[in-house]
């Protein structure tokens, strides 16, 4: 099974050994053929994509910006899967006329680590996962503020920081923390599993 990332990112490596590991490969180049597109961490969306003046990013990359922005109108015009991770999850609700906190404290790594914090979900799939409460990680200093049409937030951290959402129609998902590398203490690749399942 073929998943479109587009172009490589920082971080590259670990999205392509962890989707290898569970039988799916990345594809950079052409999204034709691709079962769903995985959106990934990174740099922070410039904010004139939201109507906001720049007030705490940092890495933006406006070429990336363009791309990932093609991408996801080309796969959510298709009604085609879609995956958000960190990143991801913030383009997704950009792309969907959302807004994003543009620096929050409390949410970045540590030292090079992630921090791990719990959270609470009402989604089923979620739940049926992890359960209602579930701890996971964090590395990001941005995140969703305002939800863009059509999507709900069905995750939060403890300080209401929305830490997942989906959309009402379309088949599009997306969680703020990392599944790709937590492994304890809750397992995020179980939710990788689950979504490659349901693209077959």
């Amino acid at each position: 099974m073929k998943i479109y990332l587009p172009d490589p990112i920082d971080g590259f490596a670990r999205y392509v050994d962890t989707l290898a590991e569970l039988g799916a490969w990345v594809q950079t180049d052409d999204p034709d053929g691709c079962a769903g597109l995985l959106l990934p961490g990174g740099g922070d969306i410039h904010p004139r994509h939201y109507g906001q003046d720049d007030r705490g990013c940092a890495d933006i990359d406006e070429a990336r910006d363009a791309r990932e922005l093609t991408a996801l109108e080309r796969f959510a015009s298709a009604g085609r899967p879609v995956l958000g991770i960190c990143r991801g999850a913030q383009l997704i609700n950009v792309f969907f006329g959302g807004t994003l906190h543009q620096d929050i404290p409390d949410h970045s790594q540590i030292n090079g680590e992630d921090r791990i914090h719990g959270s609470r979900t009402d989604d089923p799939l979620l739940r049926e996962l992890y359960g209602e409460r579930f701890p996971v990680n964090s590395s990001h200093h941005q995140a969703v503020d305002r939800l863009g049409s059509g999507l709900r937030a069905v995750q939060w951290a403890e300080d209401g920081t929305v830490e997942a959402i989906c959309h009402d129609t379309l088949p599009v998902f997306a969680v703020q923390w990392h599944p790709e590398r937590l492994r304890r203490p809750t397992d995020g690749k179980r939710l990788l599993v689950r979504w490659l399942a349901s693209l077959r």
